[in-house]
């Protein structure tokens, strides 16, 4: 007989799980270090202006969807790409971790990690009492999100590397260090003359040339004359390849590289939070809604088109006037509105 009884369960660790995480951390100790570019000014100001954005939309239908709850949704979505709240009487409560079962791709339960002041508690849910948000998702595992970083990990390394090696030389490298050449004389006259030339700052300092003469006459005359061993940094292209990475990483969230220009005008910044809205937090929003729709029942939508004032005012006003006059014309011509714009393609709604 068999001396080893077969398990008749057999439990494995989930992707999002401790054991997972603690995997992630050893293979990053291995290969070495990793883009972290979550830490750079760059990406926090693309994730501000993400928690600013989703924390203004006009939301209807709910009042569990508060500004404090948006906030957090950006931020996570942001940095982890997904984002999950447990529906609760008194409010959204955020999920700091989770494990998920799924059936058809689709989750039907969760095992979800709640912070607390003073240690966790963990609780088992299912599907329809939490609200899980995620963008990014991948074919292979759509009930995992990714963020906007880990879908460009070779940008974000590089927008780290040069940050890192930048900071660095201002650190350690010998900026602003000159080398005055002196004659042949003692350790400690020279120790004293660097010295003196330390203490005076801003002043002239006026010391005594020395020409070194041997047999034979004088050597050939040369005055001191500093030289700057300050590194030339800019052979390396570091502020090409920084601006670079800077508008990448703009771009990979939604903001157009015009404005993180220092030169850019207030029409750029006009359209680069049009495009970020419109192109972006909308469609989030969008989903989100369409999430909070389905587990709380209520017809739920998102605007931040509105409240960022993400359109051109000046051509809405136009078109109205044009609007008005078109379907004052079309009425005394006995043309049927509708059937105008049913010609042009617009909708009723």
């Amino acid at each position: 007989m068999w001396p080893f009884k077969k398990q008749k369960t057999e439990k494995r660790a989930s992707g999002s799980g401790f054991t997972a995480e603690i995997v992630a951390a050893r293979q990053s100790y291995i290969s070495g270090t990793r883009g972290i570019g979550e830490l750079t000014a760059t990406v926090q100001s693309c994730v501000g202006l993400w928690e600013g954005g989703l924390s203004l939309a006009d939301v209807n239908g709910t009042d569990l969807l508060d500004r404090r709850s948006l906030a957090l949704t950006a931020r996570s979505l942001a940095l982890r790409g997904e984002a999950l709240f447990l529906i609760r009487e008194t409010g959204l409560v955020p999920c700091s971790d989770w494990d998920l079962k799924t059936h058809d791709g689709k989750p039907t339960a969760y095992r979800c990690s709640i912070s607390e002041a003073g240690g966790g508690r963990t609780e088992t849910v299912l599907a329809g009492e939490v609200l899980h948000f995620r963008i990014g998702c991948d074919v292979s595992a759509p009930y995992y999100g990714a963020a906007p970083l880990k879908r460009a990990q070779l940008t974000a390394g590089l927008l780290n590397a040069v940050e890192t090696a930048l900071a660095e030389v201002y650190e350690t490298a010998p900026i602003g260090s000159q080398i005055v050449p002196m004659p042949e004389m003692p350790n400690t006259d020279m120790e004293g003359l660097a010295r003196g030339f330390r203490g005076n700052r801003g002043r002239v300092l006026i010391r005594e040339s020395v020409n070194v003469a041997a047999a034979g006459g004088p050597a050939p005359a040369q005055d001191w004359k500093a030289a700057d061993i300050s590194p030339d940094i800019s052979k390396s292209m570091t502020k090409e390849s920084l601006d670079a990475a800077r508008n990448a990483i703009g771009m990979v969230f939604g903001i157009l590289p015009g404005m993180i220009n220092s030169a850019t005008t207030g029409p750029m910044v006009r359209e680069g939070q049009r495009h970020l809205a419109q192109w972006v937090l909308q469609p989030i929003a969008a989903a989100l809604a369409e999430e909070c729709t389905a587990k709380l029942g209520d017809e739920i939508t998102l605007d931040v088109m509105r409240p960022l004032q993400a359109f051109d005012a000046g051509g809405r006003a136009r078109a109205l006037t044009a609007i008005v006059k078109t379907l004052a014309d079309a009425k005394e011509a006995g043309i049927n509105p509708d059937l105008a714009f049913k010609l042009v393609d617009w909708d009723a709604e």
